[in-house]
């Protein structure tokens, strides 16, 4: 087997993509998450570019990585000045990170037009770098900035930048594309012309600008290269960098003879991508390859019926290998085996009769705008209303919105009046708007017989018109996710008026909550 290192840079490279800004708490709590799954290097940022980075690495000096390198990122030392003077050098070694990455120049039109050097300083900057810090006793990884389309330009030059720094020190030299632009073709090819001008191990650091940073890192291994950068979820500038939970995922399971995260770990990298996604406050990407919540989730009633007798019939791997599971999905194009799928929890399967009436109530719900891909929850109580096995935890007597203005500023309230254990329950409750309000008073009515309502939340709204052309009396479709310690689960509520829309959504998922506890098995 041949062992590939995995180098995480979501922490550095990944905070630089638009809209991700990670607190000092978040990048400590990723980094000894991925230490926790067996990486080989956590990259934490650059300790001169801000205190959060310097601080970073010294909250890592007090209480190590078990297992993880910390690596310190930085540049070349600058043109005319000695790398022992040089404060940059001086900040990471600061930083007491037992790794320390450089970045220097490949192409020569980036050192001469972009650095301003000429081609014989810029190999001076490699070389003193790489020496200073390695004779201070770090380990020097050197990342080879705009190294593919440097060496396409000159490769005899580019091929001096890496001599250098391997001449000087450095472990490990990577090859960056650092425009995405480049094929597989490409990058296998120059690896193995690369290989042979240096006697270091090379790694590859690719970007998604083409739409191939998994593609061409996948060829660099092939190639020769055994150490591995990107990011998790693929997390980068422009359109990210290579995605490490879908390059992992194809050593450890699709190609042969490669080792990974110590040969564990891989079952996590659906907790990891969705962990990281949640520090990040992001959405998940339903269609991530591998990690997402639609990567094995089934629509069409072929596929369905074949994947319940043979799951490799329309799945390329098992979804447990990478901790994700199979989902099978309801909606106007299933077929009878999707409503056999779904219902089989409640031991309904074999009436068909009954399975045809869902059926038929699915598409006919869906011709009215509702969907249930995203609310799985609301197709539950569906199956057990139409089996007559729903017991309504409430009745609702009326609900009142309204909002008024207090000093200025709008405030929104909310009244329910139930029936919960035949007693009649009215509350008050105010909130951020009429949804928020709603759910605050419903709980207040509730909370009193049902005190497991307390460990679940709403995560998530979504509001969707469904037939714009009726302009304002269009319908409207609400999707309301929700969570308690153990699960999360999505409802749907359809109607022309949003409130009612999102009462419907809102009362489902509190109904499915209840349900859930009272079928869960008591420890």
């Amino acid at each position: 087997m041949s062992k590939i290192q995995t180098y995480d840079t979501t922490l550095r490279d990944g905070a630089q993509g638009e809209g991700v800004n990670f607190s000092l708490e978040d990048k400590l709590l990723i980094a000894r998450r991925l230490d926790s799954l067996g990486f080989d290097f956590v990259e934490g940022g650059y300790p001169l570019s801000n205190p959060k980075d310097a601080e970073f690495f010294q909250r890592l000096a007090e209480k190590p990585l078990q297992h993880s390198k910390a690596c310190a990122f930085g540049m070349t030392r600058r043109r005319g000045m000695k790398a022992a003077d040089d404060i940059g050098m001086k900040s990471l070694l600061d930083s007491k990170a037992p790794v320390i990455t450089i970045v220097g120049k490949t192409s020569d039109f980036h050192v001469t037009e972009v650095l301003g050097v000429s081609l014989e300083e810029n190999l001076a900057m490699i070389r003193d770098t790489v020496a200073y810090l390695s004779g201070e006793g770090r380990e020097v990884i050197y990342d080879a900035e705009h190294f593919f389309d440097g060496w396409k330009a000159d490769p005899e030059y580019a091929a001096k930048t890496i001599q250098a720094a391997a001449e000087a020190g450095a472990s490990i030299i990577v090859m960056c594309d650092t425009n995405g632009g480049s094929l597989p073709e490409e990058v296998a090819a120059i690896t193995r012309e690369a290989s042979s001008k240096v006697d270091k191990p090379l790694g590859i650091h690719t970007h998604n600008d083409g739409e191939l940073a998994i593609a061409n890192t996948l060829a660099s291994i092939d190639a020769g290269a055994v150490h591995v950068q990107g990011t998790i979820n693929g997390l980068g500038e422009r359109c990210g960098n290579a995605d490490l939970i879908s390059v992992i995922a194809n050593l450890a399971l699709k190609k042969k003879g490669y080792e990974v995260l110590n040969g564990h770990g891989v079952e996590h990298l659906t907790e990891l991508s969705r962990y990281v996604y949640e520090i990040a406050n992001m959405h998940f990407r339903n269609g991530q390859a591998f990690v997402g919540t639609s990567a094995f989730a089934h629509k069409g009633g072929m596929h369905v019926h074949a994947v319940t007798k043979v799951s490799s019939s329309y799945e390329h791997i098992e979804p447990a290998s990478v901790g994700n599971e199979r989902r099978i999905l309801v909606s106007e194009l299933s077929g009878r085996s999707n409503i056999l799928a779904m219902a089989t929890k409640h031991n309904l399967q074999n009436d068909k009769e009954l399975m045809a009436s869902i059926l038929k109530q699915v598409v006919d719900l869906e011709n009215r705008g509702y969907q249930f891909e995203a609310a799985e929850a609301s197709f539950d109580l569906l199956v057990q209303r139409a089996a007559g096995t729903y017991k309504p935890h409430f009745e609702l007597v009326q609900y009142q919105t309204s909002v008024i203005s207090r000093g200025g500023q709008p405030v929104t309230e909310a009244t329910v009046k139930l029936l919960v254990n035949d007693q009649l329950r009215h509350e008050v409750a105010e909130g951020d708007g009429p949804v928020n309000a709603l759910d605050a008073a419903l709980r207040k009515a509730l909370n009193g017989h049902f005190p497991s309502l307390n460990q679940m939340q709403l995560v998530d709204y979504k509001v969707r018109v469904i037939n714009s052309d009726a302009a304002t009396a269009a319908s409207v479709r609400v999707v309301i996710e929700s969570r308690d310690e153990n699960d999360s689960w999505g409802t749907v509520g359809v109607h022309e008026n949003v409130i009612e829309a999102s009462w419907n959504a809102l009362v489902d998922s509190i109904e499915y909550k209840l349900c859930k506890e009272s079928t869960e098995p008591r420890s």
